[in-house]
């Protein structure tokens, strides 16, 4: 597993910023039956305006695939080869390890399609992936779904749509 210094800071009653934490992350979770597939959480919001004031850790709770409404997660997802799980593994177990159990495509080919209700900023941080549509594959863009060749370590940004 990759392990990211996470670096927080915080705002006290006088409104003077400072340093709250400086450690390697430490939130995160191999989902179950992926081996070497792991999510690593740095930051959660619960709604649409940040509050720094306090020491409350918006990271410190158990790993999920989706933000709370109106919130954000920033997470750092390493995906193993698919050689590694593709076609041996039944990836339901997975997504209910994250408490997604509804998100995988139902009748879909490919076992690790989701839809969720969010919107999803991916950056690739290390190796190659491809975007994988229903018709074909491309570079990432809006509305692709996605699966990897090679380790990949990304960095996603999910934000829910606002009602």
């Amino acid at each position: 597993m990759w392990r990211v210094r996470r670096v927080v800071t915080a705002t006290d009653e006088d409104g003077k910023s400072y340093l709250l934490s400086d450690d390697i992350a430490g939130n995160y979770k191999e989902m179950a039956g992926m081996d070497g597939l792991f999510l690593t959480d740095l930051w959660e919001t619960n709604g649409q305006r940040a509050n720094n004031k306090g020491i409350e850790d918006a990271a410190s709770r158990p790993v999920h695939l989706e933000p709370p409404d109106g919130g954000t997660i920033l997470r750092i997802v390493e995906f193993p080869p698919d050689k590694n799980w593709r076609g041996k593994r039944d990836v339901s177990d997975a997504f209910s390890s994250i408490g997604a159990a509804h998100a995988p495509l139902a009748g879909h080919g490919d076992p690790m399609m989701h839809l969720t209700n969010t919107v999803d900023y991916i950056i690739v941080l290390k190796g190659e992936i491809y975007a994988v549509m229903d018709k074909g594959e491309t570079l990432l863009d809006r509305g692709t779904y996605l699966f990897s060749v090679e380790p990949i370590t990304v960095g996603i940004i999910g934000l829910t749509r606002l009602a």
